[in-house]
């Protein structure tokens, strides 16, 4: 979602820097405010039991997160953490409905936005299901590739590090590194200094 700047400084929103690993917000925190990134890369991220980190997103300029709890009155199920220096703008919840309430428009944005979310996470659940490496990566790759417009072969830069990519697809980085050679031997993909080109 990316609502215009102005109008959420009108209902009160306010910019917060944060540095590169600062936390947003921390699982199990109490829902209060929309976020929208106006500089940066946000993860958002959780830890098993056994402390491997698992990606549910990478965020950047112009997208929003963490806004279906405001609707919900649920704490956040992850952590929203900035991988670089990020400007974060920030709305308080009642403000934020407040503004949908007068700006019905913007309920029809954020319906497609969620529509967009749920068909990543089961695009995703049906990749992270296989047993294949190569399936899982395929189809992360498949998924990013989809916002691409351009019908290309082996133009689409993956922007993610194999780390990324493996707590992604929930691999581990090896796997990733084996399959994504695998892969260029198979002609699915091109690595070109250090660039995944899909």
């Amino acid at each position: 979602m990316n609502i215009d700047e102005n109008l959420l400084y009108s209902y009160g929103a306010e910019d917060r820097i944060y540095k590169k690993k600062e936390v947003v917000f921390k699982e199990e925190d109490h829902a209060l405010y929309y976020f929208q990134i106006g500089s940066g890369k946000v993860k958002l991220n959780n830890y098993s039991e056994e402390g491997k980190e698992f990606i549910h997103n990478i965020l950047g300029k112009n997208q929003s997160f963490g806004e279906a709890m405001l609707f919900l009155s649920q704490d956040y199920p992850v952590n929203a953490v900035c991988l670089e220096a990020s400007r974060i703008i920030r709305l308080p919840k009642n403000n934020f409905l407040e503004m949908i309430d007068q700006h019905p428009h913007l309920s029809l944005e954020m319906n497609a936005c969620f529509s967009q979310e749920i068909y990543y996470k089961l695009k995703m659940m049906q990749s992270l299901a296989s047993l294949n490496p190569m399936h899982r990566l395929k189809g992360l790759m498949d998924y990013l590739k989809s916002f691409h417009h351009e019908d290309c072969h082996q133009c689409f830069h993956i922007a993610f590090t194999r780390q990324q990519i493996a707590n992604l697809t929930g691999l581990r980085v090896e796997t990733v590194i084996r399959n994504l050679k695998k892969m260029e031997k198979e002609g699915i993909l091109s690595l070109k200094d250090r660039k995944i080109l899909y």
